[in-house]
């Protein structure tokens, strides 16, 4: 008897969402996965296939059935299973019936919490052919789809017409229906090139099959990579290199289930647009691959792809380029037009966009982040007139035609904006660097100007959002705050600013008003939106290497600039590799114990000690006071917890040799003052009784 065979599903519809298909394709996957598994069925491998018309899993050696396996049931207990007669009472027949058994075949289950009644039932694993059906069925019932159709008489719901259904296990043909349609062994090849049926053998031919006798290549990461390949060497022809994002060779990937390159030429005189416009033309209207010189210059081509091999591909070609010249003309329109009036000119008419409902309009935002970014600059020791004018100027290209049309070049026409209307070149800059980081670990501002615009914004948005109560929940985020504080921490740290976040945030949260008038509740937003970015801060230490504990540690001290609260958590990850750390941390431990357990209160000074232990560590401690005070003036964390380290053997001897709480209030009160002492002086970094071993 055969104990494994392979599965095959396909789905083959009307063309599916380009940009959704790569997300079904493993939801898809992921849900059969799971189903198996939940059913105890067992297979060595998965693989997802997906083209334009076709979602497919396959499923490598799925075992021909569940395992057998023996099921205990738990009765009612002993006391309850019998009336007074000695019958069997009520609730055992009842068990028993439920066990499909009688009385007398029921067993004892003597455990340590008493004896019941129990029943021992085989049961048989069932068939992979009668169980595969529902888990299909409840995988696609599981898609994302955010909007489902139907189609003809048909009752069933998909995000498209749904036109036939392959489910083959082993040689053998899975009957049953999905979304309406009889499963078979047929599926279908590309729509021009082999529309005919193909009947499938066995389950490991489809991708071969498909490929050629049907002119479809199945895998989308082959069908990436072969586009990849191909604009390339489409570039190369004309001697450029193909400008290639991901998220766009991904979708050419989904439209396209056998891709020829097509190289295109357009206009020379577009060339004179700023590339972003001419690359957000070609990539979001056409689906064209730009094509950039050595230097990073952009070429009049662009390289598209066609789903079909033409006997006359030049008309394709031509097709293209007239498609694409007028929207190449709707830009250079749009770039002329707006750039007759000037990004100031622009700044009142921010009062007709609404910002968020509760917190007014982009002009009472921009008047907002103005005097945040004044705030920062005159911290920082900025030209605070600069970036007031940068804050000013910040929102206005959102009045302009290109960024109405294309919402991804805010920013970026901000910048070319004010370069045309000769505003200084920092401002111009900063006008595109306000919205770094763009994405997770990309660039952050690397401007000063940028810099403080971009923390200036991403505050005021997180002060006005918490003041109006839309805290993020769960994976709810819709105003993106949990970006906004990554990047303002990033920003920060990774680009050394002296920035007190407690008092930004204060400040940000003191010039938040309602558009009824009313002031939020200042100091519970601010504390709120402080919670928030050190929680995002955990996450940020985490990720680079820290520890929880390390960032335990440091968080216990609240520093309230990012920068310094990085500079700690480095200190402590290297004292924690010394040899004198475990012993400090554990001693640590014990001495924040004793002064919070303790009811006494420790002097005001250390006073007379009696053992020569604790002398010798008063000194100690006294000597290493003086010496940490210059190493915290430069923020040599690291040199200070390092000095701190050498007091080891003098704690290790004072709590052997030292009882704390003497009957003798005096001296405990003395003794508790040196703790104390103690306690503050590693304080000073951080808390290292947090540090486990």
């Amino acid at each position: 008897m055969i104990e494994k065979q392979n599965l095959l599903f396909e789905l083959g519809s009307e063309e599916l969402p380009p940009k959704t298909l790569l997300k079904l394709s493993n939801a898809l996957l992921n849900g059969i996965v799971q189903g198996l598994n939940a059913a105890e069925l067992t297979f060595t491998g998965s693989k997802a296939y997906a083209t334009p018309r076709r979602l497919a899993v396959f499923i490598e050696n799925l075992s021909t059935a569940q395992p057998d396996k023996t099921v205990e049931k738990r009765g009612p207990a002993i006391q309850a299973a019998f009336a007074p007669d000695g019958s069997p009472s009520k609730a055992a027949l009842g068990f028993a019936v439920s066990c499909g058994t009688t009385f007398e075949q029921l067993e004892r289950l003597l455990t340590d919490k008493g004896e019941w009644l129990s029943y021992t039932q085989a049961v048989k694993g069932q068939a992979t052919e009668h169980l595969v059906p529902d888990i299909i069925r409840q995988s696609i019932a599981g898609l994302p789809i955010a909007k489902r159709m139907r189609w003809g008489s048909f009752t069933t719901e998909f995000v498209r017409p749904v036109h036939w259904a392959v489910l083959l296990y082993g040689d053998s043909v899975i009957d049953t229906e999905i979304l309406g349609l009889k499963t078979g062994a047929a599926t279908q090849g590309h729509r021009f090139h082999a529309p005919q049926q193909i009947t499938l053998a066995k389950p490991e031919d489809y991708a071969d099959a498909l490929y050629q006798q049907g002119r479809v290549i199945a895998d989308l990461e082959q069908r990436k990579s072969i586009i990849r390949e191909a604009a390339q060497q489409a570039a190369a022809a004309v001697n450029g290199i193909a400008h290639i994002e991901d998220d766009l060779l991904e979708e050419i990937a989904a439209l396209n289930e056998w891709p020829v390159p097509i190289t295109g030429t357009f206009d020379p005189r577009f060339l004179e647009l700023p590339p972003e416009v001419l690359i957000t033309t070609m990539q979001t209207n056409q689906k064209y691959f730009p094509v950039k010189n050595t230097d990073g210059g952009l070429l009049a081509n662009f390289i598209t792809f066609s789903n079909i091999e033409s006997t006359n591909p030049k008309s394709i070609q031509q097709g293209n380029e007239r498609v694409v010249t007028p929207r190449l003309s709707d830009a250079e329109f749009f770039w002329n037009q707006d750039r007759k009036k000037n990004l100031a000119d622009r700044v009142e008419s921010l009062s007709s966009v609404v910002f968020q409902e509760s917190l007014g309009t982009v002009y009472d935002k921009t008047k907002r982040v103005q005097n945040l970014a004044k705030f920062i600059a005159g911290h920082l020791g900025v030209d605070v007139e600069l970036a007031e004018r940068a804050a000013l100027l910040a929102k206005t290209d959102l009045m302009t035609a290109l960024v109405g049309e294309f919402g991804n070049l805010q920013g970026i026409m901000g910048r070319y904006y004010a370069l045309a209307d000769n505003e200084p070149k920092a401002i111009a800059l900063a006008l595109e660097e306000q919205y770094f980081p763009k994405q997770s670990g990309s660039p952050t501002a690397g401007s000063a100007m940028g810099q403080i615009l971009a923390i200036a914004e991403k505050i005021d948005t997180l002060a006005g959002i918490f003041a109006v109560g839309l805290i993020p929940t769960g994976d709810k985020d819709p105003y993106a705050l949990r970006r906004a504080a990554l990047g303002i921490l990033r920003t920060i740290i990774e680009n050394k600013l002296n920035i007190n976040i407690v008092e930004l945030t204060e400040f940000a949260a003191a010039q938040i008003k309602t558009v009824s008038g009313q002031t939020a509740e200042q100091s519970v937003t601010a504390d709120r939106v402080i919670d928030f970015i050190f929680d995002r801060l955990k996450g940020y230490c985490l990720d680079h290497g820290y520890t929880a504990d390390e960032f335990d540690a440091v968080i216990t001290v609240r520093p309230a600039e990012p920068l310094d609260f990085m500079q700690r958590l480095q200190a402590v990850k290297a004292f924690r590799q010394l040899p004198e750390a475990e012993s400090l941390a554990a001693a640590n431990k014990r001495i924040r114990n004793i002064l919070k357990k303790s009811e006494s209160q420790p002097a005001a000074s250390v006073g007379a000690l009696l053992e020569t232990q604790e002398k010798q560590l008063l000194q100690a401690a006294l000597q290493s006071a003086d010496d940490i005070k210059p190493l915290l003036a430069q923020r040599d964390y690291q040199g200070t917890l390092n000095r701190l380290a050498t007091l080891r053997n003098d704690v290790d001897a004072f709590f052997d040799h030292v009882m704390v709480m003497t009957d003798d209030l005096d001296l405990r009160a003395n003794r508790l003052a040196l703790l104390n002492l103690l306690s503050e002086q590693f304080l000073t970094c951080a808390d290292i009784s947090k540090l486990q071993s």
